[in-house]
């Protein structure tokens, strides 16, 4: 059991490219070479590398480097073992690069100090003042110099947290690295993965003995392992027998991760030191920064470095790639293309691979490299059409902003409402929280995939949502871009959280297709989640300085949701979800204002009534981009 969870957690965050359940293990052998090294860089640290070099490699045959730097280990360890696949694909894999594998400095094998989220420093003054760009550049000049037959030019590519890698790797301004994509990248770890706008990912739980405990020396084995929870088949039911976060500590109180999480509840010095995003200008490599529309754990992450890095170097080379994946599930075929209950069409990873990541990494590794790739700006997946479309700036320039009004009656129209008074009701209690997934074979595990499309319908359901709904549409409508939350609130308690959803109801005539993997799955009516996300009330003006509610108080609560690319049919209807719980997706809110949540006791949580109002002075709404 702790085998399989170990692998999990490795897979589950890193979702490296070797994830195939195809091996190409005899065809490395035959045509790549393995060596080890371990490089020094400025401060004396010696990060382990391992470099895979094509046999045909020669003096009027040189290669560029392909490498990926990493947290969750490079291995097979040893020159004899071969890994099942090589690259972020089995197309670069065989048209041949030098490709390298780094453990970061103070994981597996590397030596020095690991930190989650590495500070980047801007103006380094001396040679202890290391970060991952550093790193990269002694790395990047070590390679040029004792890897032979080697072209002089590098490209990066990583999943997860290599994708973060990537990101601040890309920061070293060396003249040889000229292709970096960083794929459903980190970026800030108070919106990725660990949080939403500060809300815990109370699902992530599982994983701080991989983010928090120090290995005592290099190693190739997994440290962490003995500090790992057994979680309870029933993750609902197991986290809410826990109580309040602070229970937590019974397991993590020498986790150092979990005890800096505790004790930085806000976005505070500590989480701005390891926010990349304002540190992406004066690019110079070529980005092309890839996600997933159903990464459940970084989406945040592709769409805003894409965004930072278009606003702070407008004459960089800067794409965005986005498909109808959860979190990298680009770097593997499956053939008949699902998420969840969803079926996108056949074969769409090796599309991406072959005609969009392997051009440009070709393109600017052993071609002209001059950025004339003949890919678009966005090369995006319309999930309602299912099908790709490409744009030449992203968001889209030929949109509408619109509005999508909340009414009394569960009614929801692009028209403002005239009503005096209108308002939608529900209490929520924090003990008897909404469940976020019908699924609960999802809450026992790390990270959540399906949720992310999944049917609503159980959540619909429940008195403590509320639900608002168009008529059938009459023609198709495009939401092409950024959507944000518009709410007015108020709450008989002092703090609150607000989860809200984006859904497209399918008709009642709805067939289900021949790729279903539960055949008491029913798509007539089909509830799917389009986009949703969480706003804790205390952040509404600061995620620094957070301030209760005031209790009956009318209240903006507004906040972005991400951007989507999804067609509503016509004959679909649009649907809007709101509750207060997503369990155990998020922790909840006590509905009492304390001053750090992670600490707030069992006795703190209360039930409150939230008011949702829907009237001409206060009107709620999804604010949404319709391309014309």
């Amino acid at each position: 059991m702790l085998k399989n969870l170990l692998t999990a957690a490795l897979v589950l965050f890193a979702f490296a490219a070797n994830a195939q359940t195809e091996s190409y293990e005899k065809w490395i052998r035959d045509n790549y070479s393995k060596a080890e090294y371990d490089i020094p860089v400025r401060d004396g640290i010696k990060l382990h590398t391992i470099v895979y070099s094509p046999k045909d490699a020669a003096g009027d045959k040189k290669y560029p480097f392909l490498m990926q730097r990493t947290c969750y280990s490079v291995a097979p360890y040893g020159v004899d073992n071969y890994p099942p696949r090589l690259g972020p694909s089995p197309a670069l894999m065989r048209d041949k690069f030098i490709f390298v594998y780094q453990d970061v400095r103070g994981r597996y094998m590397s030596e020095g100090q690991w930190t989650n989220m590495t500070p980047h420093i801007d103006q380094k003054k001396k040679k202890t003042d290391v970060d991952e760009a550093s790193d990269t550049y002694d790395t990047i000049e070590w390679l040029l110099k004792n890897i032979p037959n080697n072209n002089g030019r590098v490209g990066q590519w990583g999943i997860s947290y290599p994708g973060f890698y990537t990101t601040a790797s890309a920061l070293s301004g060396h003249p040889a690295l000229k292709a970096s994509s960083p794929q459903a990248p980190i970026a800030d770890f108070f919106f990725d993965d660990f949080h939403h706008n500060g809300a815990f990912t109370q699902g992530y739980y599982l994983t701080f003995p991989v983010f928090g405990i120090t290995p005592p020396k290099p190693t190739t084995t997994s440290w962490f392992a003995g500090e790992m929870i057994k979680p309870e088949p029933d993750g609902y039911t197991f986290n809410l027998k826990m109580g309040s976060l602070k229970n937590f500590d019974k397991y993590y109180a020498k986790n150092w991760y979990w005890q800096e999480t505790v004790e930085h509840p806000n976005k505070d010095e500590f989480w701005e030191k390891r926010d990349i995003l304002p540190h992406l200008k004066d690019i110079k490599p070529a980005f092309m920064t890839v996600g997933g529309w159903f990464d459940a754990e970084d989406l945040y992450g592709p769409l805003n470095t894409y965004k930072t890095i278009e606003k702070n170097n407008p004459s960089a080379y800067n794409t965005l790639v986005v498909g109808p994946f959860g979190h990298g599930r680009w770097s593997r075929e499956t053939g008949h293309t699902l998420h969840n209950d969803i079926y996108f069409g056949d074969s769409i990873a090796t599309f991406y691979q072959n005609n969009i990541e392997a051009k440009f990494f070709k393109h600017f590794l052993k071609e002209a490299g001059d950025g004339k790739t003949g890919l678009p700006e966005a090369y995006l997946f319309d999930t309602g059409k299912k099908e790709w479309k490409t744009f030449d700036k992203w968001p889209v320039a030929a949109v509408e902003k619109k509005k999508l009004y909340f009414h009394e009656k569960g009614k929801l129209d692009f028209n403002a409402p005239k009503e005096g008074k209108s308002v939608s009701e529900y209490v929520s209690d924090p003990l008897k929280p909404v469940p976020y997934t019908a699924n609960y074979k999802q809450m026992s595990g790390f990270t959540p995939f399906e949720y992310m499309s999944e049917d609503q319908r159980f959540a619909a359901a429940r008195p403590d949502v509320l639900v608002f709904e168009t008529d059938v549409l009459d023609q198709d409508i495009t939401l092409g871009g950024e959507i944000s939350a518009l709410l007015k609130i108020s709450s008989t308690g002092t703090d609150a959280d607000f989860f809200v959803k984006l859904i497209d109801v399918y008709p009642g005539d709805e067939k289900n297709h021949a790729y279903l993997t539960d055949p008491k799955t029913v798509l007539a009516g089909y509830q799917q989640m389009v986009r949703s996300e969480i706003m804790r009330a205390r952040f509404r003006n600061s995620f620094e300085k957070p301030e209760p509610l005031v209790a009956g108080k009318v209240t903006d609560i507004q906040f972005c949701l991400q951007d989507v690319l999804h067609t509503f049919k016509k004959g679909h209807k649009i649907m809007v979800q709101v509750q207060s719980t997503a369990f155990p997706l998020f922790d909840r809110n006590p509905q009492k204002y304390v001053d750090n949540i992670y600490k707030a006791a069992d006795s703190d949580f209360t039930a409150a009534k939230q008011t949702v109002y829907h009237q001409a002075d206060a009107a709620s709404a999804l604010e949404v981009d319709v391309i014309k």
